[in-house]
């Protein structure tokens, strides 16, 4: 990355950590919610926060000309929050956007895997012919904590046959390790809860 685009990422990362909002106790005693819909409500802070992303996975995985060639070609968001930057995002990087819902949301052939999250199991599915052979994704949602979901769309993916090269969160409940239960690099982009 360069030093001018380093200096971006760590200006755009400043404004939109300042802009969220913590909600002590919600959902229930004892949790310490963050609130990202701020970065949605103004145009300014969502545009920044594409920016902010769009410099990491260009620094992180930029387009070749020749062989591998490089790159992504698909980003997936998760149900639901990955879907409110995810397309957006894949139309800066020039990939495609692919959506992976919960069980009995997508139309035609899918193929679905079960997670367990924080509070139970659940199911997750994606389109059978979303993702072709040896595409190079890209995995995106608002929050990492247990990293149930993302382990579950890594599944999907490699049942179609592509590959995850990243994940990309806004932010990361460290102190719950998520990560740890991914095989894919994983980038946060603004600092949790430890």
């Amino acid at each position: 990355m360069s030093d001018e685009a380093h200096e971006e990422l760590t200006a755009l990362t400043a404004s939109l950590r300042s802009a969220l909002r913590q909600y002590p106790d919600f959902p229930s005693p004892g949790i310490l919610f963050e609130d990202i819909l701020p970065l949605f409500a103004s145009p300014t802070l969502h545009a920044g926060l594409l920016r902010a992303l769009e410099i990491h996975v260009l620094a992180s995985h930029p387009p070749t000309l020749t062989p591998p060639f490089a790159g992504i070609d698909v980003v997936i968001g998760l149900e639901a929050r990955g879907f409110l930057f995810g397309p957006s995002l894949a139309l800066k990087l020039g990939a495609a956007f692919v959506p992976v819902r919960k069980a009995g949301k997508l139309p035609g052939e899918t193929v679905k895997v079960k997670y367990t999250k924080e509070y139970g199991e659940d199911w997750f599915e994606m389109q059978k012919d979303a993702v072709k052979e040896g595409q190079r994704v890209l995995v995106v949602d608002d929050i990492i904590a247990t990293g149930g979901s993302a382990q579950a769309a890594e599944s999907l993916v490699n049942m179609c046959g592509g590959r995850v090269v990243e994940f990309c969160f806004i932010l990361e409940l460290g102190f719950l390790k998520g990560r740890d239960k991914l095989d894919a690099p994983v980038f946060t982009l603004l600092k949790g809860q430890d």
